[in-house]
């Protein structure tokens, strides 16, 4: 009886785990943040009033994959932040479970590789819960509406994780290209590519 409590006392926590970290989707509200960036000043959408929308990466030092896209983002923020939609990176890993995500090892990286853009440090992980990232790279494109910050595209930035394709679907591209031109993406959701978001261990 008692290890039939215990397994399903698991399994409730299982479930309530994967709700609380329902991944947002396209005209969702995207939740506002106040992180620590790695020059110790915090940022937030408000931090670029200018910006019609905002490229939100949820990225790592540590994950290949997240290494093989690091150029890619960097071009993202160049070419896309001018046109209004800068990228804001956050380092959804929790430290104790991958040591080489601290805010240290995040400064660090920012400074070789010089980012132009800024990398958030998200305590907890509440931020990362609250749009369900679930691997790293995992992207949310996001508009500046009216309304509020309004979700327009999850998933990957481009069908090429290898970084060899020739003829790449540049998801994150099209859906900016269209927005800019005042229409609805026409992808606005695909599977996210990376490594799965660490987590600290439960006591």
């Amino acid at each position: 009886m008692k290890k039939i409590i215990l397994l399903l006392t698991l399994a409730f926590s299982a479930f309530l785990a994967q709700a609380q970290t329902a991944t947002l989707k396209a005209g969702d509200t995207a939740p506002d943040f106040k992180l620590k960036n790695v020059d110790n000043k915090e940022v937030s959408f408000a931090s670029f009033p200018k910006a019609k929308g905002y490229i939100v990466v949820f990225t790592c030092n540590t994950c290949p994959y997240a290494v093989g896209y690091e150029q890619r983002i960097i071009d993202l923020d160049k070419k896309f932040k001018p046109q209004g939609y800068p990228v804001i990176a956050i380092n959804p890993n929790d430290p104790e479970a991958s040591k080489a995500d601290t805010f240290d090892k995040m400064q660090d990286l920012a400074k070789e590789k010089k980012y132009p853009f800024p990398y958030l440090l998200d305590p907890g992980q509440k931020i990362t819960d609250e749009y369900g990232a679930k691997r790293t790279p995992h992207i949310f494109i996001v508009s500046k509406t009216a309304k509020g910050n309004v979700v327009e595209y999850v998933g990957a930035i481009d069908n090429d994780p290898e970084g060899t394709k020739a003829d790449k679907v540049k998801y994150a591209e099209d859906v900016i290209a269209a927005l800019k031109s005042n229409q609805k993406p026409a992808v606005t959701q695909t599977k996210e590519i990376g490594c799965t978001v660490k987590r600290k261990a439960k006591a």
